[in-house]
């Protein structure tokens, strides 16, 4: 992925975007965890949920 994205004259970090893609995944993410009542084993979730969001930032960051 490029250093740079232009959105429509717009010059975007790729890190913003990794992020942004990072954030709907740990949002589908939550849901699917809070269907399968898989939080309960958490102990703090709000934690867990940041740690989650900083692996998949670097999951897409290196992978794109």
């Amino acid at each position: 992925m490029r250093q740079v994205v232009d959105v429509e004259g717009v010059l975007v970090s790729a890190f913003v975007m990794n992020l942004g893609l990072a954030l709907c995944t740990l949002f589908v993410l939550r849901a699917v965890l809070s269907w399968l009542r898989l939080w309960r084993f958490v102990w703090n979730p709000p934690l867990a949920q940041f740690g989650l969001l900083i692996c998949l930032v670097g999951l897409y960051t290196l992978i794109l």
